[in-house]
């Protein structure tokens, strides 16, 4: 049987923690700063844990059952 491979998107999206959470980045950082405030910027800055609902999914993504 072949080897299962690791979806490349999720990999470079999603981080686990010690703890065995999933971490995303927040959107809306990556372009188009000027108009935002310097307060949205900040928030979304930080790192999110992802959702319980999605977090099956995404471990499936990553391969890790």
């Amino acid at each position: 049987m072949p080897k299962v491979k690791t979806n490349s998107g999720a990999k470079k999206r999603f981080v686990l923690t010690g703890t065995g959470k999933v971490v995303r980045r927040h959107a809306y950082h990556s372009h188009i700063l000027t108009k935002k405030t310097k307060k949205q910027k900040r928030n979304l800055d930080h790192v999110a844990i992802v959702d319980k609902t999605n977090v099956k999914q995404i471990r499936e993504l990553l391969c890790l059952r």
